[in-house]
């Protein structure tokens, strides 16, 4: 007798359907599974055999084959424990076959019990594509299976309460959908920085327009204290990015109980020694870096140019695409990184070149090789470059409580909204992610501004693609004023963020 138990899969972070098929057929006593399984799957043998004892049911003494379909795909993780147990047991008539609508996952103990499993968001929502209605996870996993909508979830503890579930006898209520308890968090405020309105004012256009920027200041002049700051006046996030951005922090096990849902935009700092594969992810089975579990939030890389040569060049195709391709042998899985990208540095290798102490030791060459290991491409994909000036002790000691994050907030909502307004029906968010059409359509300058667009262009040996975020940072700076033409007066801001001292163009 064959039955078939429904479960799900993990591909990157794309979910699947899995038919789990037992068979007991006779001959000497045997357990295979088959289906491309890796090791942990391979392994659920000995979990499911002690898991059916446990509950007090009879382990069957014949020949057992289980088979993963699609065999295509490879087949990893633990998820498949509690559909193989269900499939032995309804095979040699302990339990009837569940119906058609329903699907498992989780883990065994060697108690029974159903320990949690990473990817429940991505595999629930694939379930709800595959018409399944009833979904049996364990109980740490339901409140985020409940976020994919359109199924009843079972919270299961332990094989003999499911069991007694599918029997008929003690009916495992539902879990409710999971919906946050108040407001998001607090994080750091803006209100906590004295000083540095201009360095502020940068940031507030980067957040109204989604922009790449980098900080550059000596030590100590508030570059990481101002980036941690910068999700705090972010547009909250939609219900359909909080989805998106969930989804690869379960696949990653970042997710729990208390917090199945990403209320707050993702920030993620990586430390400088962090490799390629870190960032971009990978492994045998390819699992996200830190530029998918920033996607729809903010990448920190701070002390850039201690970042190793790979590291930095790998970020260049995903700030363009909004995903990465990861290709290992096992297969190819695309993963989102939309994120907006924060870079600090110092201005020389000893930090204090331009700090008023004047302890500067850094020649004007070692000055040049050190921002040289920033290649010219990854800084042309910065749209603002920013010099951080030290803080003046007159800043440092005024009674004035310097301006919230809320009420920078309000202003990047505004502008947010018009950019919502003006790109309603395409797949495009906000000013950074302009393509060149909507660039000739809405970044249109009058004759004044050309001829300073055109006059920076050739003294700043300016390139395409910066010419490009001039106009999408100019069109953000118009749309903080509210204007609905970009003036010569948000051009000259926007051209200025690109004339640094120590990074040409």
């Amino acid at each position: 007798m064959v039955v078939t138990i429904r479960s799900l899969g993990l591909q990157g972070i794309t979910g699947y359907e899995v038919s789990v098929e037992c068979a007991l057929s006779g001959g000497l006593p045997a357990f295979d599974i088959v289906g491309l399984p890796d090791a942990s799957v391979k392994e659920s043998r000995e979990r499911v055999r002690a898991a059916i004892k446990g509950c007090g049911a009879k382990f069957p003494a014949s020949r057992i084959t289980v088979n993963l379909a699609p065999a295509a795909l490879r087949k990893e993780g633990t998820v498949y424990d509690l559909p193989v147990l269900l499939g032995i047991l309804a095979a040699q008539g302990d339990v009837d076959a569940p119906p058609d609508t329903a699907a498992f996952l989780g883990e065994l103990s060697l108690t029974g019990a159903l320990r949690p499993v990473t990817g429940t968001l991505p595999m629930a929502m694939a379930a709800v594509r595959a018409g399944v209605r009833e979904l049996y996870v364990p109980a740490e996993n339901a409140a985020e299976a409940t976020l994919a909508g359109g199924l009843r979830v079972y919270p299961v503890e332990d094989t003999p309460q499911l069991l007694a579930h599918l029997r008929g006898e003690h009916l495992i209520p539902p879990a409710q959908e999971w919906t946050p308890n108040g407001p998001p968090e607090a994080g750091p405020d803006f209100s906590d920085v004295m000083g540095q309105e201009n360095v502020k004012r940068a940031l507030e256009i980067a957040a109204a327009g989604g922009h790449n920027i980098l900080l550059i200041g000596s030590p100590g002049s508030g570059k990481s204290m101002l980036a941690r700051r910068l999700p705090s006046i972010l547009p909250t996030m939609t219900r359909q990015e909080a989805l998106e951005a969930t989804e690869v922090w379960s696949v990653a096990g970042k997710t729990d109980r208390q917090r199945p849902l990403l209320t707050r935009r993702p920030f993620r700092s990586p430390h400088h020694t962090a490799s390629a594969a870190a960032l971009a992810g990978g492994g045998t089975f390819p699992r996200p870096g830190e530029i998918s579990l920033a996607h729809n939030g903010v990448l920190f890389l701070d002390e850039l140019p201690e970042f190793s040569k790979d590291a930095i060049e790998v970020l260049r195709q995903p700030i363009e695409d909004g995903e990465i391709t990861i290709t290992r042998a096992a297969g190819s899985v695309c993963m989102p990184s939309r994120f907006m990208l924060v870079c600090a540095m110092n201005p020389c290798r000893c930090g204090w070149r331009g700090h008023p102490s004047g302890r500067c030791t850094c020649s004007e060459a070692a000055v040049e090789k050190y921002a040289s290991r920033i290649s010219g491409p990854m800084l042309d994909r910065m749209d603002l470059h920013v010099e951080v000036p030290s803080v003046e002790f007159e800043a440092m000691r005024r009674k004035e409580i310097p301006e919230s994050s809320a009420a920078v907030k309000e202003r990047v909502d505004a502008a947010r909204k018009l950019q919502a307004e003006r790109f309603a029906g395409t797949e495009v968010s906000c000013n950074a992610h302009m393509t060149p059409p909507m660039l000739g359509q809405f970044c249109t300058l009058d004759d004044v501004g050309e001829k300073m667009l055109r006059v920076a262009f050739q003294r700043m040996g300016l390139t395409a693609r910066s010419h490009d975020r001039i106009l999408r940072v100019s069109r953000t700076i118009a749309d903080l004023d509210g204007a609905e033409e970009i003036s010569v007066t948000h051009l000259a801001e926007a051209i200025q963020y690109r004339n640094t001292k120590i990074l040409r163009q």
